[in-house]
């Protein structure tokens, strides 16, 4: 069982990341802005780079949803793991949510105006 401190970080650090989103769709939307526009996915506006620690992160979350689906069945005590497997991936959740916070390639506002080239 997936401790519930544990399942708040996870599906808290996707709801900010989720509603981040929305936002950075709003403000980078070149006008006129509509909710047909806002909804139409042929007008880039961001783009969204996931981070390294974010990629990590993926996979610590995929390898504890496994480890405690099969440890009911593992011929073996598989507490200390899971423990430790989720204070692992509780911190590499938060590191993965702040990276997004500040780090500078993760968001591009993208703009139909064409690169300054140097004088």
């Amino acid at each position: 069982m997936l401790p519930v401190p544990l399942a708040v970080i996870i599906l808290g650090r996707d709801v900010l990341l989720s509603i981040s989103a929305f936002y950075y769709r709003w403000i980078s939307l070149p006008p006129p802005k509509t909710f047909v526009r806002y909804w139409d996915f042929s007008i880039p506006s961001a783009e969204v780079k996931p981070t390294q620690i974010s990629k990590y992160n993926t996979f610590l979350q995929l390898l504890l949803m496994g480890t405690t689906t099969i440890s009911p069945i593992l011929p073996f005590e598989t507490g200390l793991i899971l423990q430790s497997l989720q204070w692992v991936v509780g911190g590499t959740t938060i590191w993965s949510g702040l990276s997004y916070v500040f780090s500078k390639d993760a968001v591009r506002i993208l703009s139909d105006k064409p690169p300054k080239t140097p004088s």
